[in-house]
């Protein structure tokens, strides 16, 4: 990637750090951790694609588990991703869950081959300090986690399966991320903001659905949430988020490597809502529309720049 895309992707995630993104689960009521059972991209609780630092755990229940869909439309080039997701929400501070990747591949003979069938994703995130700890109004949640995928399949590891033992390569991220939900009193509609950063470690690119990145790599990534007071008691939540990804997938870090080009990834932005019908169901309804990659090596287009997804998440 050049210096020019560079900075463009360092000012569009300092502008997203300033914007709104859809938060947690519950922002409206006392406790942001009891609430919080919607279920992000991988399964962990979180925005879209990135995990927040609170856990589906839920006042009064030592085991609570949460199930989840998710559907993105990646583009005629790359395909639809399908994900069904269970966590459970382990006492106050744990969660653990696993998530199956299905994928059906898109219409174009020369590219869309490099993405196969889907994988298996693992993960796992406790929080290390509780929110306003001590009652100290302004501490975040913090926590940390982990993200394992197995039997990847994509890009540049498509060019090294051997189809014949189905042995696909494995990929993870280990993150810690903050998230602080602040009440906002006398200002109409909107009653919180959410506030949330992190950085993982990865070696994944575009979180398993790229393939592998050639390297373990630090990654930012960060939202801000405006929750709104809806009709009927409901929670309307709007908003975007930024990813960091690793610049080069695997298999394509140069003209020399196996691919025999060089792609480079922006940086993952989605502009999203999520709508909370009811505070006496744990439901959740997300929409959003990602930005993932289009042009990314001269003759390459992924045509993924304004893919829409969709997520439902429900806490028994």
């Amino acid at each position: 990637m050049n210096c020019l895309s560079q900075k463009a992707n360092i000012r569009s995630m300092g502008r997203l750090l300033l914007m709104a993104s859809f938060g947690v689960a519950a922002v409206l009521g006392s406790s942001a951790t009891g609430n919080a059972q919607a279920l992000g991209w991988e399964g962990e609780t979180g925005v879209f694609v990135t995990p927040m630092a609170y856990t589906a755990s839920a006042e009064g229940q030592k085991i609570h588990p949460v199930v989840a869909y998710h559907y993105f439309n990646a583009g005629p080039v790359i395909g639809d991703f399908h994900e069904a997701s269970i966590e459970a929400g382990i006492g106050k501070r744990f969660e653990v869950g696993y998530t199956h990747e299905y994928h059906n591949l898109g219409g174009d003979a020369s590219l869309s081959p490099l993405w196969q069938n889907g994988f298996e994703i693992f993960n796992a995130k406790v929080i290390v300090v509780p929110e306003n700890y001590k009652k100290n109004n302004w501490i975040p949640a913090i926590s940390t986690g982990f993200i394992a995928r197995t039997g990847v399949r994509n890009v540049g590891d498509y060019l090294t399966w051997h189809a014949a033992t189905n042995a696909g390569s494995s990929n993870g991220d280990i993150y810690a991320v903050a998230t602080k939900a602040v009440p906002v009193k006398k200002a109409g509609p909107l009653a919180a903001v959410v506030l949330n950063a992190g950085v993982r470690g990865t070696n994944a690119e575009l979180w398993g659905m790229g393939g592998n990145a050639p390297n373990w790599q630090a990654r930012g990534f960060g939202a801000v949430a405006f929750a709104f007071k809806g009709p009927s008691s409901s929670t309307i939540i709007f908003g975007s988020e930024a990813s960091q990804q690793p610049e080069h997938p695997f298999g394509f870090t140069s003209a020399t490597d196996i691919g025999g080009v060089k792609l480079n990834i922006p940086t993952t932005l989605t502009y999203c809502a999520r709508i909370i019908p009811s505070p006496k169901h744990k439901l959740n309804f997300d929409v959003g529309v990602a930005q993932v990659a289009g042009n990314i090596a001269p003759g390459v287009n992924l045509k993924a720049r304004h893919q829409v997804g969709v997520q439902m998440s429900y806490g028994f």
